[in-house]
């Protein structure tokens, strides 16, 4: 069925190249636009639990305008609009850019700043899911506000939204297939071009599907293993927490 990757195309290479560029390019845009998120969804999301009433209006600003507006839409401002808003001379720079950088950067600001949003939301309930009392202990300690966010709040947060945190982990990889609107050849827009070329729709789009799948369980299964890692003890999982409790009660009897 797959025997169509490995012909030759109209460029001289096989087709199965051109999807292993698509990958390639997917899961550069993914990698750098989970940390951009992840470092902008932090300092968000610390932001909507502050007690400056300023600060966590504009972070509620931030997670409301970027969440709540689809991800196609938010492609096409920055790809097609924002360099009409900027001076003129860099506008133009920006539309000159040679591709795939042309599309890249603009799908890379687009995907960071959407999922930062959801990531703040996670943060955000991590932080509410503490105890109140760490923050009175650490004041009680004489921690300054800060301090107690930075090195008592903030890292339980983050070891507890790890398993939410997944399914933003694999989104983000989902959503780069959008950026083949504006143009980047990421992995969707490469199986459609094979598609094109040589009429094996299903066969251009299967490949896609099983290299999205193993994306999928790559991610899956590195997030599991920092789950484990950094879990913070006495906090298993509901179904763990119960096997023990039925061991300790066969133990007891």
């Amino acid at each position: 069925m797959f025997d169509v990757l490995f012909q030759r195309a109209i460029d001289g290479q096989l087709y199965i190249q051109w999807l292993l560029s698509g990958l390639a390019w997917t899961v550069l845009l993914a990698f750098l636009g989970w940390w951009i998120a992840f470092a902008i969804g932090v300092v968000v999301g610390i932001g909507r639990t502050s007690t400056n009433k300023a600060v966590a209006i504009a972070a509620r600003l931030y997670v409301e305008i970027f969440r709540n507006i689809p991800v196609l839409v938010q492609m096409f401002l920055w790809y097609f609009v924002l360099p009409e808003l900027l001076p003129t001379a860099m506008g133009n720079w920006i539309k000159q850019l040679p591709p795939p950088w042309g599309p890249f950067f603009p799908a890379l600001f687009c995907l960071s700043l959407y999922t930062a949003a959801r990531i703040a939301e996670q943060v955000r309930a991590g932080i509410e899911a503490l105890p109140a009392g760490q923050e009175e202990a650490s004041a009680a300690l004489g921690l300054s506000g800060y301090n107690t966010k930075r090195y008592i709040i903030v890292p339980q947060a983050l070891r507890l939204i790890i398993p939410s945190l997944t399914s933003e982990v694999m989104g983000i990889y989902k959503n780069t297939s959008v950026a083949l609107t504006i143009g980047l050849l990421e992995l969707t827009a490469q199986a459609r071009q094979i598609s094109e070329a040589t009429f094996q729709t299903f066969t251009a789009f299967a490949a896609a599907t099983l290299l999205y799948l193993a994306l999928a369980l790559v991610a899956y299964q590195l997030m599991l293993w920092i789950d484990r890692r950094f879990q913070i003890p006495g906090h298993a999982p509901a179904k763990k927490a119960r096997g023990f409790a039925i061991l300790r009660r066969g133990g007891a009897l």
